[in-house]
């Protein structure tokens, strides 16, 4: 008998496809999620497409591990690889640690901090204080100038756990784009 669909992989294909599409729709709306949030909290377009490229980050890899898993990688394959991964990203991290705290710090001060970029801030440090205009938020570090015309790059981390004061508060209404 003729049959018209005779693919022994059909059923992984279509769980494929429908990974792919969740992924692109995941993609899309949290995008759109990110914007608004920004356009409400009036943050700017520069750092807004930075924290949408981490969270398509994030979405990318789970595609990914979804389609390894789809395609029937055993499990305990695929419970070594990622106890590997992890044994591997694990020393990296200690070594890095500086590093992925800065990257989570600048996304948190995206998300819940209430100066922006063009804001005059006070960094409340006895032992170092700093004034400036913040020119940038980067994922690492954010950029001052203070008064003598100086640029300064000051670690998201420390930003964090130290006093800010907000002394002049600016804001550009402008559309996103990607």
């Amino acid at each position: 008998m003729l049959k018209l669909i005779d693919n022994p992989y059909l059923h992984e294909e279509i769980l494929t496809f429908i990974t792919i599409c969740i992924y692109f729709i995941l993609r899309i709306a949290s995008s759109e999620i990110v914007k608004k949030f920004a356009k409400i909290n009036e943050s700017l377009e520069h750092r807004t497409n930075l924290v949408i490229k981490y969270i398509n980050i994030l979405i990318g890899l789970l595609a990914i591990i979804s389609i390894v898993i789809i395609w029937g990688v055993k499990r305990e394959q695929i419970l070594l690889f990622i106890s590997s991964l992890f044994a591997v990203v694990g020393v990296a991290s200690f070594a890095q640690w500086s590093i992925l705290s800065n990257i989570t710090a600048g996304i948190i001060l995206f998300f819940s901090y209430p100066f922006k970029i063009g804001d005059k801030i006070k960094i409340l440090d006895k032992d170092f204080p700093l004034e400036g205009e913040i020119e940038d938020i980067k994922a690492f570090y954010i950029v001052l100038k203070n008064s003598d015309d100086e640029t300064i790059t000051y670690p998201n981390t420390l930003l964090m756990q130290k006093g800010i004061l907000l002394i002049k508060h600016t804001f550009e209404d402008r559309e996103f784009t990607d």
